[in-house]
């Protein structure tokens, strides 16, 4: 069971403030399988905390770096490009590289290496060989709330455009060595867990409480941590976290997900339009597998309309109709990010598809990656 020094009463945070984490592949420059560095990187790094933390994820192949809460998309991105270079130079010194994408696609889960600590030990106790498949890589986006009620609404309001950011972040084509033919196959190893999925239809805060209280009282859960909904709130931060996104190629994309994320976020909570959270609910599923399966080409249905719909038509108007909440947030260039790469039809999964094309090895195509991630810097850095 998870540790249970995370509170249940709400922080209330600054509205629509954000916080970015993203999740890392530490890789051996010799053939660029994965490697178990992250706990001696993480004692040798040397780092003010000013743009943010750097973390032991699961197993010790992977690590994590966490943002500042910032108000701007801007701020995110100065944020990730700085904890990006810190990771970089400091790989280098120790032959380690350092990519993106949503899963590594050869590397061979019985020999990842549980992380140290309480909790880590205790997940593995608990979930057995699952927590070392779990060695799948995902950027985590925070969104400021006012108030619990409204982290609550949020969290099941941002229920059906799940779709959306997997399509927009899909970087996970390859599993074990092979095309699985999905866009983003990192999330079938989320799904393996018991309390994967959605949040269920609740009215308010008091009723995420009652519901939290009764799966603590079966002895389902001891903190909010063993809740591995797509979308939760966090209420020691006082945010909605969105936890569906695949670790983008670069932090580029990263931050143009979370200016999604916090337009998006804006756009509902300024609207407060009705929903019908239980049509929502019995076709969620459904619609995140299309949108892991296939991307931009995935049809998702609509249980307000009884019909489905093309992702990529409804996503293009949707990131039309954020213009105006992009215009008052300052981060309009970012939403053309995404803009660009829905009009070009081309996800991550594509991009490390077509460098399997060129190569004929995986090998070389995480090397490409591992450029990618290490040379690519936003513009506002």
């Amino acid at each position: 069971m998870s540790d249970t020094n995370d509170t249940l009463e709400f922080t209330r945070s600054e509205p629509l403030t954000l916080g970015v984490e993203l999740e890392l592949q530490l890789l051996t420059t010799r053939d660029y399988d994965l490697t178990r560095g992250a706990s001696d990187l993480l004692r040798a790094a040397q780092h003010d905390g000013a743009n943010g933390d750097v973390k032991l994820e699961i197993t010790e192949s992977m690590i994590e770096i966490n943002t500042q809460a910032r108000a701007s998309v801007n701020a995110i991105a100065a944020d990730l490009d700085a904890l990006r270079g810190l990771l970089v130079e400091q790989c280098a010194r120790n032959n380690i590289a350092l990519c993106g994408g949503g899963t590594h696609p050869f590397h061979s889960w019985p020999d990842r290496r549980i992380s140290p600590g309480e909790r880590y030990e205790m997940t593995y106790e608990r979930y057995g060989y699952l927590a070392k498949q779990f060695t799948v890589f995902g950027q985590h986006i925070h969104i400021g709330c006012a108030s619990a009620d409204d982290a609550v609404w949020l969290t099941q309001a941002l229920g059906p455009y799940v779709p959306y950011f997997i399509a927009l972040s899909a970087s996970s084509p390859y599993v074990d060595g092979v095309d699985t033919l999905f866009q983003s196959a990192r999330l079938n190893a989320v799904s393996a867990f018991p309390l994967s999925g959605q949040c269920p239809e609740l009215a308010d805060w008091n009723g995420f409480l009652a519901h939290f209280e009764f799966l603590r009282d079966c002895g389902i859960v001891a903190s909010i941590k063993d809740l591995y909904w797509d979308i939760r709130p966090k209420p020691e931060y006082g945010t909605v976290e969105i936890r569906v996104c695949d670790t983008p190629l670069d932090i580029v994309q990263a931050a143009a997900l979370a200016a999604f994320a916090q337009c998006l976020a804006r756009k509902l909570l300024r609207e407060r339009p009705a929903f019908d959270a239980g049509g929502a609910l019995q076709v969620a599923r459904y619609n995140k597998f299309q949108a892991c399966r296939y991307g931009f080409d995935a049809r998702i249905s609509c249980p307000q309309k009884r019909a489905q719909e093309d992702l990529r038509t409804i996503l293009r108007e949707l990131l039309d109709a954020l213009g105006d909440d992009a215009r008052a947030l300052g981060c309009r260039h970012w939403l053309d990010v995404l803009r660009t790469a829905l009009l070009a039809g081309t996800t991550g999964s594509d991009w490390l598809r077509a460098r399997q094309v060129a190569h004929k090895n995986l090998n070389d195509v995480v090397r490409d990656s591992a450029e990618r991630f290490a040379a690519t810097r936003p513009s506002t850095a």
